[in-house]
Formats: structure tokens, sequence, C-alpha cells
């Protein structure tokens, strides 16, 4: 009996899936660009992958499978209408593909979110056993129909509601496998779950009770908020194939005099210690992003992928982790790091920069709220201007002038908000 394995990436909001073919043999469904944990979990099942699928052109993360395919001699499967040009099996509509003796998975032409979209059915002796829907049907909702352009958001959206009409033939109990959910930006507001059922989707999904089409259209893009502005340039890069590593890379250690030197030719200090750590003194100039799961997407939004990028970390964060997410999003120009962190620009001589922190009780209007709209939108500061972190520098001309108070739900996009005004020479926040 095949046995699925699932993997969350809860910053990108992102599902990848290891197939156990009961044979000794397994297949990926939408690896990350780094399936670390993924090819971990092959050798310790002893499981020969030889399969890697994906499911659509993804706007979010660079796709693992075109270099796990080279590394592993496996067979990459992706939609035809994909146009990939890196080597590949392309597949059709209604197209079976033997993953083994007793394993298949049929393709389902659903487009929608994207317009090359497959859903895949899994399929053992015969039977379905699992529906891998990617970024069509989700758990509580269904992929955003905008990502290809605001143009095609309806049009797409329609195409989406006759895709899902093709699962009506299949079983209620079938177990349904999303690549998309919470914390995705490709996803319409859904459940906090990852996995379902179609039986509990038809039962429960707000989209999927809408009477009509027409319904089911102004449900869907009336939903959609801002989503980050890397996402229009990943499906090319994915279309031509992503540069491939052997292994992660190490960032380069520089010394103070290499990072002003860096700066001074254009590279940008991304200080990625906790906000607070931040508020209390960095180099000017800075970006202040935390290293956490959400990270690559802010990288993604704020900053240019030509700009070549340097560092600045706490003694106890991950550089490996660093690494990964900015690679995970095409961020390739990776300079290096502040050898010895923020107490070696000190010991330099040079100056810090600093932004003060407050509690609740020390919030003195005009208040800047740096949420996104519907966060905004349930609840807020009374007088509080909303703009969201992304939006800032351009309207930052607009803001009232003198001291500002910013703030957002925990602090960390407040301080990366911060950071960018002061970063402008617009304001004291």
């Amino acid at each position: 009996m095949v046995r699925i394995h699932e993997f969350v990436d809860e910053g990108l909001g992102h599902s990848s899936y290891v197939i156990d073919l009961a044979d000794g043999t397994g297949a990926v469904i939408d690896p990350p660009r780094f399936p670390i944990s993924q090819e971990a979990l092959a050798e310790r099942e002893h499981l020969e992958l030889r399969w890697t699928i994906d499911t659509h052109s993804h706007a979010d993360y660079v796709t693992g499978s075109p270099a796990l395919g080279a590394r592993a001699h496996a067979t990459f499967v992706a939609p035809g209408a994909s146009r990939l040009e890196t080597p590949h099996r392309a597949v059709s509509d209604g197209e079976r593909v033997a993953l083994s003796a007793s394993v298949a998975i049929v393709a389902i032409a659903t487009p929608g979110h994207t317009p090359d979209h497959h859903a895949y059915l899994l399929e053992e002796d015969g039977r379905p056993v699992g529906l891998f829907t990617g970024g069509s049907l989700m758990v509580g909702t269904v992929g955003r129909t905008d990502l290809c352009g605001p143009e095609l958001a309806v049009p797409l959206a329609h195409e989406m509601f006759r895709s899902l009409r093709r699962f009506d033939d299949l079983p209620d109990e079938l177990t349904v496998y999303p690549t998309h959910g919470a914390g995705s930006f490709c996803s319409a507001p859904g459940a906090a779950e990852r996995i379902s059922t179609l039986g509990r989707e038809r039962r429960t999904n707000p989209l999927l009770l809408e009477p009509s089409e027409d319904a089911f259209v102004e449900h869907l893009v009336a939903g959609f908020g801002t989503f980050p502005s890397y996402f229009a340039r990943l499906p090319e890069l994915n279309r031509r194939g992503p540069r491939r590593y052997d292994s992660l890379p190490v960032l380069d250690r520089l010394g103070a005099d290499e990072i002003e030197a860096k700066i001074a030719a254009g590279a940008q200090v991304v200080d990625v210690r906790p906000f607070v750590a931040f508020g209390a003194g960095h180099i000017a100039g800075s970006l202040s992003n935390t290293l956490r799961p959400v990270f690559a997407s802010w990288l993604g939004w704020l900053v240019d992928p030509e700009r070549p990028l340097v560092f600045v970390l706490g003694d106890d964060q991950d550089r490996g982790e660093l690494v990964r997410r900015c690679l995970d999003i095409g961020h390739e120009r990776l300079v290096g790091e502040l050898d010895g962190g923020i107490d070696a620009w000190t010991a330099s001589g040079r100056g810090l920069a600093t932004i003060p922190v407050v509690d609740i009780a020390g919030l003195v209007p005009p208040v800047l709220d740096v949420r996104q709209a519907n966060e905004y939108a349930a609840g807020h500061v009374p007088g509080a201007i909303n703009v969201e972190v992304a939006a800032v520098p351009g309207a930052a001309g607009a803001l009232p002038a003198g001291a500002l108070t910013v703030m957002c739900g925990h602090g960390e996009r407040a301080m990366t908000a911060a950071s960018l005004l002061v970063a402008g020479g617009n304001h004291q926040v």
C-alpha cells in the first residue's frame, strides 16, 4: 500500500509530498528548491526517488524538480502547457503515468490558478487513493487567479470554476493533498488545515457552496489581497530552469572594511536579527527583516533580486536556513555576512543607528499601521493610518511630516517599515 508523507514550509505556505510506492521507489510532488527533508526521508526509508512531479509553474518559490531529477536520475513530470526548457516528461490532460507496477497518476487539466495547471489523481491497482490538487482545490478555499495579471483574474476564475467540476465524479472519501495552504499568498483566504477530503470540501468549502458560476467568481476575486512582487518573475525563471547547486552555498565572512566597500558599491545590508536587537543598534541604511519562516516572502517583496546582499546575523542564527530561504525565491546575489556580527562593526570604530521600541502604552500619534488591509479592517488603533509594508517606500512622501510611530501585529513588520522610512531619510520613527 502506498504511503504519502507531507512536508510543510510554513513561511511560504507550501506543502510537498513524497509518495512511497511500496516497492522501494518513490515520487515527489512539487518539491522545493532544496528538498533536504524529502531526500532525508528517502534515505531513511531506503527509497529510490524515481519521479519528481510539478503541478504548475510556481510563482512563490523556485522549483526543485529539475535539480532533483538530475541528481537522483529521476523523471521530471510537468504539464505540457508549462513549456519548460529543462529536460522533462510533458503530460497532457487525461494522460496516465505508471509510477510502478501497481501505482499510477492521471493528469487532470485544471486551469485557473495558472493556465498550465494540472491536478494528479493517484491510483493504486486502478483505485483512486489520493488527489494532488496543487493550487486548484485547497482546504476551505481555492487558488487565487490573479497571479498571472489582474486582467486575467476574472477569466481564470471562470476557468477555475469549470476545473473544479472535473472532480465531481470522484468519491467523497478521497483525500485531497493541496500544494498551497495556510500562509500562502497563492491561496484565497481559507482554513488552517492543509489536507482534507473531497466530501468535506463539498460540504464546507464556501466557494464550492456558491450557487452559480458567477457567484463563485464574484466571491473568489473579492477575497484577493496583495501578494509579493517577486511572484511576477519566478514563473519564467522556473520555465527556463533555475541554476542548480550541488550543495547549499556558505556565506563568505567579511570584515567591516569589506562590508563598507560593498555598501558603497551598491549592496543592501539585510539585518536578520530580532527586531528589538536591530532597534538597539544597526548599520545605518540597513533593512530589518528578522530571520523567521516568512523571511523569504518579505525579502522578495522589498529587495531587487539583482541587488547584492550582505547580512548581519546574531550568533545563534542558522546561516544555512538564511541562504536556503534566499535561494528559495531566486535571490542569488548573496555577497556575505559581517564577520563577528554587529559587535565587529562597533569594534572597528564605526557608529550605529537606533530606532526606539515602545509598547502599546507608548504609542504617540500619528500611528502608521503596516499590516495587510484585511488585518487592519478586522481591528486597529483609532486614527491609525494603514499602509502595507511593501507600499511604505512609495507612500513615504504622503505620510505626515515629523515623527511617526509604526506598528504591526508583532513587531517584525513594523521594524521593517521603520527601517525603510529611515533609510529613505524622510522620517523619524
